[in-house]
């Protein structure tokens, strides 16, 4: 249902194949003492598409744990439905797979290997058209876009005051935290003083009573913006009910559709809207959402938990909103890169990537060394 109808001038699919790799981490280099994840590797979900004019894109599907599930989403099921089709339909191919496979769920699974897709087609489209994918979008407003680090969770007070400070040192200017008491993040605001914008992101960490407690305890930290704050992360009353409190309140990565973007906007739940460009639907619903947001006045900053296309991709999104935004950075180190130079934050800045398409092709090199499967 998803193959070419007959035109013979389309550039066809003719091959997926989806890589996992595994990259050597140092997990945010937390002390022993420290009760959180280590993180010591981080797996990349590479979605390669090939077409019949030789053409080749690279994109990313939502990875860590969840990875090899989306991995045989994408092998078993989107790969008969796409082989054949049109490479350049790439809105077409995303309703029609949406529609035809709604039933496995608008989230999760499907949604992340939907997204890789859509990232290796736009790929395409920017090869083929010989420019970067910002161009694509509607130009560049700007050759670099700010980046904020994303600490990992430390739980020690000190630590974070130590890692917050040490961001900054780098020369992030911005910095979010994945703490869940007011004296880490209080450690933090101290460590960096009161022109550094300090954000939190509990991962859902706490009931709607529990976060109310720590409307008044958090006051001091002047925090940019709290996101996930409660569980379940579908409670849109309870953000509202967080914002009349005086709470900054960011959510998106947990948002499925572009559906459930609206309702978020429409009971005024949130200040700051994080659509995953990985988790979403790729290039193609996240303007959507971005365009949606544009019109209820709120805010975008995108969620960016990966280092593969999905990075870069970000990065082109960016660059092509008239607005400046800032981009999530893990503040870790990898083992390897798959794109030299273009994953890593410069005085807090990342830059836009000039190449056709997304960017170059990924290192074939790490690829190799790193492969899973």
């Amino acid at each position: 249902m998803c193959r070419a109808d007959g035109d013979d001038n389309a550039m066809k699919i003719t091959e997926v194949e989806t890589i996992l790799v595994r990259l050597p981490s140092d997990g945010g280099a937390p002390p022993d003492e420290c009760p959180g994840p280590r993180w010591a590797v981080f797996d990349v979900l590479l979605v390669r598409i090939a077409t019949d004019d030789g053409l080749v894109g690279w994109g990313e599907a939502f990875g860590h744990s969840i990875a090899p599930a989306t991995k045989v989403t994408i092998d078993s099921l989107l790969t008969p439905m796409v082989v054949g089709a049109d490479a350049g339909d790439i809105a077409g191919l995303s309703h029609r797979l949406n529609r035809a496979l709604h039933m496995f769920g608008r989230n999760g699974t499907f949604a992340y290997a939907l997204s890789g897709l859509d990232l290796a087609l736009w790929d395409i489209a920017g090869k083929a058209a010989g420019m970067p994918v910002h161009r694509l979008l509607g130009g560049a407003a700007r050759t670099e876009v700010d980046a904020y680090a994303s600490l990992l969770v430390y739980g020690l007070p000190h630590v974070v005051a130590a890692k917050a400070a040490a961001a900054v040192a780098e020369g992030y200017r911005h910095v979010k935290l994945h703490e869940v008491t007011a004296p880490a993040v209080l450690a933090a605001r101290d460590a960096v003083g009161p022109d550094v914008e300090l954000m939190l992101d509990p991962n859902c960490a706490w009931s709607t009573e529990e976060a109310l407690r720590l409307v008044g305890p958090l006051a001091p930290a002047d925090l940019r913006w709290i996101e996930d704050a409660i569980w379940p992360p579908e409670d849109h009353e309870s953000m509202r009910r967080l914002r009349r409190a005086g709470l900054r309140v960011a959510a998106g990565e947990n948002t499925g559709t572009l559906f459930d973007f609206a309702r978020l906007f429409e009971r005024d739940a949130v200040d700051v809207a994080q659509p995953d460009v990985t988790k979403v639907g790729g290039i193609t619903e996240w303007r959507k959402v971005a365009a949606l947001a544009e019109a209820h006045g709120v805010f975008v900053s995108p969620h960016s938990a990966c280092f593969g296309p999905g990075f870069l991709a970000t990065v082109h999104l960016l660059a092509a909103q008239p607005a400046p935004s800032v981009l999530e950075r893990m503040h870790l180190g990898l083992g390897a890169t798959l794109y030299p130079g273009l994953t890593d934050a410069v005085d807090g800045r990342i830059p836009v990537p000039t190449d056709a398409g997304l960017g170059p092709a990924p290192d074939p090199d790490v690829i190799a060394r790193y492969r899973l499967a």
